[in-house]
């Protein structure tokens, strides 16, 4: 069974079509996919992710469980970036551990938009409320972050990161205001009308996620590149932190909900890490801290990671524990 799971996720041509990103670099090949196309891909992704989530929520009625399930969602977000810190501030400067605890604390749209298509693979279907988790969990580790650095940074103690501002900015960050706002249109449609964009929401969904792919092995090859020079400390961290964290909450989900299918996806939000929002952020608020670790971590260890071992981990642990 743990063979079977592990060699079906191998073998998907969404994942496939990432390693030939990489395996592009690495051959010095001229292949690339067009700025513009791949920020419409992913706004696709987005949007499509959101709306089906709306469509799904508009059936469920809302319970004393997702309720809970929502503040989980925040409490995950908002205690990773808080132990991880620690253990980066050990090795790296306070603003490099404050930013890549809060990218390690904040989610992956990317990884939650393969995690469905895994869910569809083994035919699940994802619950409308855990799209509104996902967006919830983006702001609540940029905020820790920030506020750990603010806290522990000493080269100038009147230098004190403004809160609102950084709350703003989250909330009105690109992709949480797009899969919000198509949690609403979805959730506000009726069927006879969703039905009308249904062959662009679902029927393309697979192919436009194998391309986008494919754009994610090819950045992720060119950063690999001069990430090394870093040493091992943050290779180590960004493979075995997140699949600590997506094991540990697949476990402590069963505390909220019975579903594998929201214990699943807590897992994968748990250990998935932001390479869009976080270093957005970061970028205006935290000009110290180096992109040149976090986005590599992220991107270029975790990601991969996470769609080969992490995936039919989570799955296989939420099914028996």
């Amino acid at each position: 069974m743990n063979y079977n799971l592990l060699l079906e996720n191998l073998t998907n041509p969404a994942l496939l079509f990432f390693v030939l990103g990489i395996v592009a670099v690495y051959l010095k090949s001229d292949l690339e996919i067009p700025p513009n196309s791949s920020k419409f891909i992913s706004l696709y992704l987005l949007f499509s992710i959101g709306f089906k989530g709306g469509q799904e929520l508009s059936h469920e009625s809302f319970t004393s469980e997702i309720a809970w399930s929502m503040l989980f969602g925040i409490f995950i977000s908002a205690i990773i970036p808080f132990y991880t810190f620690f253990i980066l501030k050990r090795k790296l400067s306070v603003y490099d551990a404050g930013a890549i605890a809060a990218a390690y604390g904040s989610v992956s749209a990317v990884t939650f938009v393969t995690a469905v298509s895994y869910l569809d693979s083994q035919q699940l279907a994802l619950h409308g409320h855990m799209v509104a988790i996902m967006a919830l969990m983006e702001s609540p580790a940029i905020i820790v972050g920030l506020v750990l650095i603010s806290l522990f940074q000493k080269e100038d103690p009147t230098n004190r990161i403004k809160i609102p501002q950084v709350v703003k900015h989250s909330l009105t960050n690109g992709s949480v205001l797009l899969i919000l706002g198509s949690l609403a249109i979805g959730f506000l449609a009726d069927a006879k009308q969703a039905e009308g964009i249904k062959p662009f929401t679902n029927d393309l969904f697979k192919g436009f996620l194998a391309i986008f792919l494919l754009d994610m092995g090819i950045t992720s090859g060119k950063k690999l590149k001069s990430f090394f020079a870093f040493g091992f400390f943050p290779f180590a961290f960004a493979v075995f932190i997140p699949l600590f964290n997506g094991c540990l909450f697949a476990v402590l989900s069963s505390f909220v909900t019975d579903d594998i299918t929201n214990r699943f996806i807590f897992a994968v939000l748990a250990a998935s890490a932001s390479y869009i929002a976080v270093p957005a952020a970061m970028k205006i608020t935290v000009p110290k801290s180096n992109p040149g670790l976090y986005l590599p971590m992220a991107l270029a260890v975790t990601f991969p990671i996470n769609i080969t071992i992490g995936l039919p981990l989570y799955f296989l642990i939420v099914q028996h524990v």
